[in-house]
């Protein structure tokens, strides 16, 4: 918690340094923290907290909506553990030695690079709301039942509130997550999560 307040206060203040100098209006960089869990279910447990860089530039403006592409390099901190031990088929190779592993509870990092679209409506000079659509790569570093370790995808859908100040805008953002790997390698069961994050941004 101490290490999370001070990045907050870290980038408010680099907020304030930046707001001093003259602004690109169409580029915003900004930093959010979110955590998740998993959607109900009586198999697994699934928890997440993540940090994330925000790097948005504005495609287009309208009378009606605002365009923006986004990158979001992060870095997401899970634990999991697997319940239901019969998940694990009784066919498979070597299975009481997997159910063993896979019940215990597990740390698990996951690095992420997604690509976003967004569709923003303003509806004051302050204030907007809009929805956010991403995917992109992940590298998971611990194998699960649900999921092989290595590479995979992650996708987002999201709604967002953004409050604008003069020197910075604050977010906050509701969202979907779905973990799984194309069935690229071996488990693919993947992971559904609901989140919520809240952020800072601001202009270069």
């Amino acid at each position: 918690m101490k290490k999370t307040l001070f990045l907050i206060v870290i980038v408010l203040q680099l907020c304030t340094l930046c707001y001093s100098q003259e602004k690109n209006k169409n580029f915003r960089v900004g930093f959010n923290l979110g955590f998740g869990t998993e959607i109900k279910n009586s198999d697994f447990t699934y928890t997440n907290q993540y940090y994330k860089l925000q790097l948005y530039y504005k495609l287009k403006k309208t009378n009606w909506f605002e365009y923006e592409i986004l990158l979001q390099p992060e870095v997401n901190f899970a634990t999991h553990q697997l319940i239901n031990e019969y998940f694990v088929k009784s066919n498979e190779f070597n299975f009481q030695q997997k159910r063993d592993d896979y019940t215990k509870l597990k740390n698990i990092r996951e690095y992420i690079l997604n690509i976003g679209f967004v569709v923003r409506k303003p509806l004051t000079n302050t204030f907007s709301i809009y929805v956010l659509a991403s995917i992109g790569p992940l590298i998971i570093d611990t194998e699960t039942e649900r999921l092989a370790k290595g590479f995979a995808f992650s996708d987002v859908l999201a709604l967002g509130l953004t409050l604008q100040t003069k020197a910075f805008s604050v977010d906050l953002r509701p969202s979907l997550r779905h973990l799984s790997n194309a069935g690229l390698q071996g488990s693919n069961a993947g992971f559904n999560t609901k989140n919520i994050e809240l952020g800072i941004t601001f202009p270069l």
